[in-house]
């Protein structure tokens, strides 16, 4: 392994605190980056938001080549979704003329946003905030990408096409209409391919929605893998696991 590679693996996968510093900027530029398409995405196209794509554009193409080389199978990473929205936003960001439907699959990056599981790790070790509503976070974080993602495939899909959806504010309206099963019927998406698109934004929709429900209103448990039959989440004050009862051993936020 050449040397570069040894030290895009320590940072992307090793235990330092150089690492763990990297993957929260890492994290950072994500946030930054989705909030920047977002707010660009309802902005009419001018030449410094050309130019911010295409910076941001090199940037997560170098973060994508980073994760390429660092990986034992490169091959296997095409295996996954993440990859290519990532291919997906890539392609947008570089490639302006594309127009400003398809500069709407910049939308895509959102997908990258907590999963790389070394950082969900790092920040369960180093928030308590995150530790606590761990679940409510992700859900709430896959409802949101779920929104936006759907909002830039119908913009892109129906845009040009489908006089209801003009800007990309119609399409964040429809696709928020249908997940809630609202359906004012205002806009609608013709055809085979806008009801396929419908129905699976309602089905999945609702889905993400009830699950952040569900989280929001459950009581509250601790993640402590029980160490005889590994079940993972218990009550805050559980001396045994309710599984196996086998005895916890379950550290509280006081202890050091």
């Amino acid at each position: 392994m050449t040397w570069y590679a040894a030290r895009l693996k320590e940072l992307y996968e090793g235990d330092t605190d150089r690492a763990h510093r990297f993957r929260y900027g890492l994290l950072v530029f994500d946030v930054a980056t989705i909030l920047f398409v977002i707010v660009s995405s309802f902005m009419p196209r001018t030449g410094w938001i050309a130019v911010l794509d295409i910076v941001l554009g090199l940037i997560v193409l170098l973060d994508f080549v980073a994760r390429l080389v660092v990986s034992p199978r490169p091959s296997r990473e095409f295996l996954r979704v993440t990859t290519w929205a990532d291919l997906a936003a890539i392609a947008s960001f570089l490639l302006p003329l594309l127009g400003e439907s398809a500069g709407f699959l910049r939308i895509l990056r959102t997908l990258r946003l907590l999963r790389t599981y070394e950082l969900l790790d790092r920040l369960r070790k180093d928030s308590a905030l995150f530790r606590h509503h761990e679940d409510a976070i992700l859900a709430g974080t896959n409802l949101v990408v779920f929104v936006f993602v759907m909002t830039g495939v119908i913009y892109v899909t129906q845009h040009g096409s489908n006089p209801a959806i003009a800007t990309p504010v119609d399409a964040l309206y429809f696709t928020v209409t249908s997940l809630s099963t609202t359906g004012y019927g205002d806009i609608t998406l013709p055809g085979t391919t806008g009801r396929l698109i419908s129905v699976f934004v309602m089905i999945c929709g609702v889905t993400l929605f009830f699950r952040l429900a569900q989280v929001l209103f459950r009581p509250y448990k601790v993640r402590f893998p029980c160490p005889t039959c590994g079940l993972q989440r218990h009550e805050p004050d559980a001396v045994h696991c309710k599984a196996c009862g086998v005895t916890l051993n379950i550290p509280d936020e006081g202890d050091s």
